[in-house]
This record gives structure tokens, sequence and C-alpha cells, in this order.
């Protein structure tokens, strides 16, 4: 099936090649001009690839405890790669050179002033990341294969600024993914497609 940054960045353009509806947004409920983000989506090239995750400290004044792909504000004069690559090596010390950036995907506008653009890429299995202890209480590895199965997810409700809000939540090996995370997962979910991209998707 070739190596995986070939299915990973075939797939991607397939994906954005069909209109798809349902992306998720948090646009309503967002105010003002939004500040632009980039977060960096990194698959391991492993036999079955996973998707590295941060977990931000419980003492942050913003977000504390949550789940997150490495990545943060755009500096001045920043494309969103350049951000992207730049906050994985500030929070995981993950060496840019040993990225492989497929593109952008679908951006997401936070209901709490960001507009985020995803840049999916490609690393190198096993790195030896450090996480930054201002930016980054732990790191992990969630299956990619699990993290595009739908039916992983479970669908909830929360009551926030005069509206019903709708979130997607999972539970992986103690760590809560939710929220913005959660949404860009299944936002690159529906530009991608499992069979494409795993070697054992969709067999008995």
């Amino acid at each position: 099936m070739g190596d995986l940054f070939e299915r990973l960045s075939t797939s991607l353009a397939r994906g954005h090649e069909r209109p798809v509806n349902d992306l998720l947004s948090d646009a309503r409920f967002a105010t003002g001009d939004p500040t632009p983000a980039a977060v960096l989506i990194a698959v391991t090239d492993r036999e079955e690839p996973g998707v590295v995750l941060t977990q931000r400290p419980r003492g942050m004044r913003d977000h504390p405890g949550q789940v997150a792909f490495p990545g943060g504000k755009l500096d001045p004069g920043e494309d969103a790669v350049t951000a992207a690559l730049r906050e994985a090596e500030e929070e995981l010390a993950m060496p840019r050179e040993a990225v492989r950036v497929i593109g952008e995907t679908d951006l997401y506008q936070t209901g709490t002033g960001f507009i985020v653009t995803p840049v999916l890429a490609v690393i190198p299995p096993d790195l030896p990341l450090v996480p930054h202890p201002s930016e980054v209480e732990a790191w992990f590895e969630a299956p990619l294969a699990l993290l595009l199965d739908e039916s992983a997810w479970t669908t909830n409700e929360v009551f926030w600024r005069g509206a019903t809000r709708r979130y997607l939540e999972m539970d992986y090996s103690g760590f809560r993914i939710w929220g913005v995370t959660a949404a860009i997962i299944a936002n690159l979910a529906r530009r991608i497609a499992a069979a494409e991209v795993l070697p054992d998707a969709g067999r008995a």
C-alpha cells in the first residue's frame, strides 16, 4: 500500500476534493476577530500508527489539564506550518527536521477566540520527546485507528454561552480527549479514510 506518508497524503488530497457538509465548528460561540493559531497532528510511522497528544499542566490559567495537540498562536510573520513546527519543538523538543509535513486541513474556529489550522505530518517512531514543564505535563500516543473510529467517541452536551453545545469525548488510558482536540480529530476523520491509510482497516 506504499508508506504511511504516501497513504496519508493521497487520502487527505482525495478528502479535500469532495465536499463535506458536517464539519464541526464553534464559530457560533465566537466573538470578535479570531487569533490565528496552528496545531501539529503528528502521526508516528509505525505498523500501528499513533498520534502524539499532550496534556497541559493542571496549574495553567487557561484550559488546565486539557489534552491538546502541540501548537499555539502564530508569531508575527509565521505561517501555520512554521508555527506548528516551532510549537512542537518548544513543547516536546520534537526536532522539526524529523517532521515530514503533509499539509494543512480544515480550519477550526474555537469559541474562545482562535482560528486554528491543523497541520498533518508524519514523524519517526520513538523520538526521544522531552516535555517542557511549563507547557506540557505529560504526552502520549493514541492509536490513529481508534481516533478515526466514529463509534469510539461519545457525544455529550453542555449549556454554554446561552446555547447548547455538543462535544465529542473519549477516555484513552486515563486521558480525557474532548473539546477542540476531539473536534479537529473528527473533522480529519471526515477527510481521510481509514481503509486507505491503515493496512488492516476494514478486515474481518
